[in-house]
């Protein structure tokens, strides 16, 4: 963990955003608190994660991203040497994709 960014103030709006209850809290709190530039900038950097674990090519998602080769390589960097946080989500979001359409049955 990045020691510079580990702060009280940083402790206190994760976990403002841990109380966040469905996406329209969520779209409602990010657009307050970000630009919209900075919403969709995290967006494509997920979008590039996910993509980069599916391999796909710089190229590719360039194309479908608009990403910049730049983009991707930090994002890649990321991935490679970071703290698994990316990881840690992705994994998460395919359980909840895998676990889906049993929560839709059991209804």
């Amino acid at each position: 963990m990045n020691k510079k960014i580990k702060t009280e103030a940083v402790d206190d709006l994760f976990e403002a955003i841990l109380t966040l209850r469905d996406t329209d809290e969520c779209y409602a709190f990010f657009e307050d608190v970000c630009t919209v530039n900075e919403l969709l900038s995290l967006s494509q950097r997920y979008e590039v994660a996910k993509m980069l674990r599916e391999k796909r090519t710089y190229l590719d998602i360039a194309e479908k991203t608009g990403a910049s080769t730049a983009t991707i390589s930090r994002v890649n960097r990321s991935l490679n040497y970071g703290n698994d946080g990316y990881d840690m989500v992705i994994s998460r979001m395919k359980e909840r994709a895998a676990d889906a359409p049993k929560d839709a049955e059991e209804q």
